[in-house]
């Protein structure tokens, strides 16, 4: 059995040989994904750096390895959205990034990914500003739902050319849960964006493309919702922001799950408290399958860290568990 076979039988809780760090990928993304503008970087400029990327967000980068903040978002006022001119999901300049590494897809044992980074929520409190949109709910609902509905026009327009390439997967990303609970109630979630979330789940689900979703934080909220939606993996199910039996409770047989292991323990701990975790959270999370075990966050941890990790998994992590 490969890789991807294995990873295949971890998502549907179908009998796995062995629990895997991550589903392998080969992931493809289009310019502006990770905030570029139309012909410069995004993330990796360096630190003191400012730049705008395709969406007219201005952003500044004040730490090295870390992502850059944004400063301006040109929808901040409402009546901005008559003048603001949106980025075309078919503008070569955006699109031919998609195509160009389809080439060097060789390795059929990974998954051909699509990245929707900022799917939606996240995209629209860059354009608006987090402060500004939380009230607009309440005081401006039709220029929400205007602003969400062109987002998911763009993020539909860039699924078709995934599509047109054979994606395999996708991955979502929209953080929704703070430490201690939802970022956003349920009221809002369910009348804002469900419904845009429904137009790229639905077109992915026609298709069998598996759908990979991200948000940190506390998710027992969205659980239900993101399972009626169709999506088959969460990731990273922070281990200080959730009740973890309760969110495999939630699953099991239903959402696969990645992540887990507490960013503490790898970034701090020794050799042995990381194994002690990884072996907790596979006979936790993983006892019938779907189970990615890995590192709740993505951190600039110790080499020797990750190795004591992947090391436990690969150990502890073969089927029928006997921890």
């Amino acid at each position: 059995m490969n890789q991807k076979e294995n990873a295949l039988r971890i998502i549907h809780f179908n009998q796995p040989e062995w629990v895997m760090e991550q589903p392998p990928c080969f992931i493809v993304s289009y310019q502006g994904c990770d905030h570029e503008g139309y012909e410069g970087i995004g993330d990796e400029h360096p630190a003191g750096s400012s730049w705008v990327d395709i969406w007219g967000v201005g952003w500044h980068k004040e730490l090295e390895g870390m992502m850059g903040l944004p400063k301006l978002c040109p929808l901040e006022n409402p009546r901005n959205l008559k003048l603001y001119r949106w980025p075309d999901p078919d503008d070569e300049r955006i699109v031919s990034r998609i195509y160009r590494p389809k080439k060097e897809y060789v390795d059929e044992t990974a998954f051909l990914t699509g990245s929707h980074r900022d799917t939606l929520w996240e995209k629209a409190y860059m354009l608006v500003g987090m402060q500004k949109l939380m009230g607009y709910f309440f005081t401006e609902p039709e220029f929400v739902k205007d602003v969400f509905h062109h987002i998911m026009d763009f993020q539909l327009g860039i699924a078709q050319h995934y599509l047109k390439i054979g994606v395999e997967m996708v991955k979502m990303t929209d953080d929704l849960g703070i430490q201690t609970g939802p970022l956003l109630g349920p009221r809002i979630v369910s009348k804002f964006l469900i419904p845009e979330y429904q137009r790229l789940f639905q077109l992915y689900k026609e298709k069998q493309v598996l759908i990979n979703f991200h948000s940190c934080g506390n998710v027992l909220s969205i659980l239900e919702p993101l399972m009626e939606l169709g999506a088959d993996i969460l990731n990273p199910i922070q281990a200080s922001a959730n009740d973890l039996n309760k969110v495999r409770q939630m699953t099991q047989d239903r959402l696969a799950l990645q992540g887990g292991v507490s960013s503490k323990t790898v970034l701090e701990g020794t050799e042995s408290e990381i194994t002690a975790e990884v072996i907790q959270r596979i006979s936790q999370l993983g006892r019938k399958g779907g189970y990615f075990c890995c590192p709740d966050q993505t951190m600039p941890y110790p080499q020797e860290n990750l190795n004591a990790l992947s090391s436990a998994v690969k150990q502890y992590g073969k089927y029928p568990l006997t921890i």
